[in-house]
């Protein structure tokens, strides 16, 4: 191959003085297309070689040739070297290597086995897709991004490790890739197959050519890629991966995995780290041992990252008060800033907890051994020493770096027993000198927590349980015990305790941010609350009291339900950021997380700052990485979005596949989402989330949609059914694959309390099932 520069003028000025109807040969036309900086296209490759008029006829049937002689490859317009990338192609970021590198493959690629030994040089580039912040700032490239990119070999002597042949250069970010689903193959009798998708809300059907199976069999759950075609043709569909069969509950969390690419295999390098983690040093640690801390975790917990214990304060100047102590795994001794470990887990950002599973964010030596605060076994820790008074205040705390034995390994419900016992004057033999501490220092800060008045959504969650066999037995709403309170109390404190800690020391903190309600939002909830006769203070004066006056207020009222709902869809999404924006929710003016750096990288950050800002040991945080930490609570945010999400999609497939022997029945629930098109149903006993079609209401005329009163009433009688309201319904139809349940209302809508009013907003809902002349009309 030529070693003159891609596209140079001599290069193609040799070319033009070849004679009039002569043909490139077909090494020219190969130099060619695997040089130029342009698109190879027919009439590039003509304008190139000086090929005009009739000539062009034969050039094109000499393109076609090394086409079908597999010498070239690509479309007419972007024709390339067969097996050889483009100098600038479309690159689909796909992961990452053993030292955190991004890989990548071509976006289109249909000639042979696909290309994935290409790194990305850089891990930010200019935004097309408007993520561009307002300060102008390029963006970091992750897993799933679409970039264009130069392409540049890598000369074999120099590949390290072999495998990446290519370095690309990204030019501009210009998406995200949305290709790669997940979906069921279903076989077809003539070869080839169908794959449906598993996303409930995706519509589409792909066709499979034979060649593009793969390994998959009717009913396989696969991931597959979207083969691109013309604008006229139909889409077709590449399998990618076999994942197994979906009807087993034991895989369906499986399933949420791969569909948001949450890594669950520890690379090898990592695991190697692991396995020489360097000698734990115990020299300048403070002695906790004596301390009778105790671990309180749900009864199926799979790590133990904190303890605590209270005794009291006899200092003078806190008479009657308590100290309280909180013991939080350190796994910074363990994982340092910049190897591979702590990569493997900034990429990761969390633990991801399924009903079936978990995908740690540390490799299980670290989070269920070394880690864990075992009962009776030396561990160290990041402890938190906290003096409050009999009121709650707190009056000062001090962080060490310690060695720590737990005492004890209590379930909520063991601890509950325990304080229920203590709260009636009872003793509680072996744990009552250990307990009545914590609960009296509870009801103390309690008290202050009263005072504080955060938002008050004590909203229930669905637990699933399992039995031997992995599948579902029962769903349940567990009680919310005082046990449950008193550690989620103690954690917050000792999460003030380190961003207080943190901003005297003048060092980074990534707080956890709840930013109050927008006022797009605020005004929706104004405007529904004055259907009933409620006002919210002005927004730059609302607390989180004010909202609780209003959830209290609505005690009273016929659908209390209806407005902690609202008020819920109320709020922003809590986040982290280097900016303190104080929390909301919890009414702070500066919170971080502190407490779970088992399964949180946040909190390991967090740790690391209190090390380097107390002087606590060399394994603080790396100031050279200082400036990318805005970066980095972006990403965590994100993977927290991602694992919340994949968690819910999860649980609401085993829920369809327990409720799937169950069509027919009827259930109570409550109207739990109201959309022009119908109205999503929450049931009371298994917290169960399915849809109703606005086309199978009952009623004589148009059911329409009243953003404000969040309900859909129908126009002629004013009656109707809206967010909050009681109903019963049937189980019609359950989709395990795709999370989904289909129900028909058997309740009566109610009389409204309002009419439609004077300029109203709403949209007429489209019924289903009707001819066209009455369509919209109820059965």
């Amino acid at each position: 191959m030529s070693s003159r520069a891609p596209g140079s003028k001599k290069s193609i000025k040799s070319r033009r003085t070849r004679s009039a109807g002569e043909l490139p040969t077909r090494d020219e036309i190969i130099e060619f297309v695997s040089t130029t900086q342009q698109r190879a296209s027919k009439r590039e490759i003509a304008k190139a070689f000086n090929i005009k008029g009739a000539d062009r006829v034969a050039l094109k049937a000499l393109l076609a040739d090394m086409t079908d002689e597999g010498l070239l490859a690509g479309k007419k317009k972007d024709l390339r070297a067969a097996g050889v990338l483009p100098t600038v192609t479309v690159l689909d970021i796909v992961g990452t290597d053993a030292d955190g590198e991004l890989i990548a493959e071509p976006a289109q690629w249909d000639d042979g086995v696909r290309p994935r030994g290409l790194m990305i040089s850089s891990g930010r580039v200019a935004d097309s897709a408007s993520r561009r912040g307002s300060s102008g700032r390029d963006t970091a490239l992750g897993e799933g991004d679409r970039v264009l990119a130069r392409i540049t070999p890598i000369p074999d002597e120099d590949r390290d490790p072999p495998e990446i042949s290519f370095t690309a250069q990204p030019m501009k970010r210009i998406g995200r890739d949305r290709k790669r689903m997940l979906g069921i193959f279903r076989q077809a009798h003539h070869g080839g197959g169908l794959i449906s998708p598993v996303d409930k809300k995706a519509r589409d059907e792909w066709h499979v050519r034979r060649e593009d199976c793969g390994d998959a069999s009717d009913g396989d759950l696969v991931r597959f890629d979207v083969v691109s075609a013309g604008r006229a043709a139909q889409p077709q569909a590449r399998v990618a991966d076999v994942l197994g069969n979906p009807s087993d509950q034991r895989q369906i969390s499986l399933i949420a995995v791969h569909a948001h690419g949450i890594p669950d295999q520890f690379p090898s390098e990592v695991m190697a780290e692991v396995d020489d983690l360097p000698q734990l040093e115990r020299s300048g640690r403070r002695d906790l041992t004596g301390l009778n801390l105790v671990t309180i975790d749900p009864p199926d917990a799979r790590d133990h990252d904190d303890a605590v214990h209270a005794e009291p304060d006899t200092a003078a100047d806190n008479p009657d008060g308590f100290i309280v102590t909180v013991a939080i795994a350190d796994v910074a001794a363990y994982v340092r800033a910049g190897t591979r470990l702590d990569r493997e887990a900034r990429r990761r950002g969390n633990s991801c907890y399924f009903p079936d599973r978990v995908v740690p964010m540390l490799p299980e030596l670290i989070s269920n051994d070394l880690c864990s605060l075992r009962e009776k076994e030396l561990r160290p820790c990041l402890a938190v020493r906290m003096r409050f008074s009999k009121t709650g205040a707190k009056h000062d705390h001090t962080f060490s770096r310690a060695m720590m034995r737990s005492a004890a390994k209590l379930s909520y419900g063991e601890a509950q027993e325990a304080f229920d016992r203590i709260a009636l004057g009872r003793d509680m033999p072996g744990l009552d000198e250990v307990l009545s501490p914590l609960w009296q220092a509870y009801v103390a800060v309690r008290a202050a927590r009263k005072q504080r008045a955060p938002l008050d959504l004590d909203l229930p969650e669905r637990k699933i349980i399992l039995d031997e066999t992995g599948h579902v037995s029962d769903i349940v709403v567990p009680d919310r015990l005082d046990a449950h309170k008193l550690i989620e109390e103690f954690m917050i404190q000792a999460n003030v305790a380190a961003a207080e800690t943190l901003e005297r020391a003048k060092l980074p903190c990534v707080y956890r941010v709840h930013d109050a309600p927008s006022k797009e939002k605020l005004k929706g909830l104004r405007d529904f609350l004055e259907t009933l006769g409620m006002k919210l203070p002005a927004q730059n004066v609302l607390k989180p009291g004010d909202i609780n006056r209003i959830l209290e207020k609505a005690k009273s009222l016929p659908v209390p339900e209806l407005v902690s709902e609202v008020v819920l869809r109320s709020q922003s999404q809590a986040e982290y950021a280097l900016e303190n924006l104080g929390h909301f929710g919890l009414n702070l003016s500066r919170y971080a997380h502190f407490t779970s750096p088992i399964r949180r990288y946040a909190d390991l950050l967090v740790h690391r700052a209190l090390i380097t800002a107390l002087k606590l040991g060399d394994d603080g945080l790396d100031m050279r990485e200082v400036d990318g930490l805005p970066e980095v609570a972006t990403a965590i945010s994100q993977t927290e979005r991602r694992s919340m999400t994949a968690e819910r999609e999860t649980t609401d497939r085993l829920v369809a596949a327990f409720l799937s022997e169950k069509i027919g029945a009827k259930f109570r629930g409550r109207v739990s989402g109201v959309v022009r098109f119908g109205l999503f149903v929450r049931l009371d006993d298994t917290g169960a989330d399915g849809f109703v079609p606005a086309g199978s209401l009952g009623g004589a005329g148009w059911y329409e949609h009243d953003e404000e009163q969040h309900a859909l009433i129908d126009r002629d009688s004013h009656r109707g059914y809206r967010l909050g309201d009681a109903v019963t319904v049937k189980l019609l139809e359950a989709i395990p694959v795709a999370g989904a349940l289909r129900f028909e209302v058997l309740s009566e809508p109610n009389k409204m309390q309002l009419a439609l009013t004077k300029g109203y907003r709403g949209s007429r809902a489209p019924r289903l099932g009707r001819g066209r002349r009455n369509r919209g009309r109820g059965r």
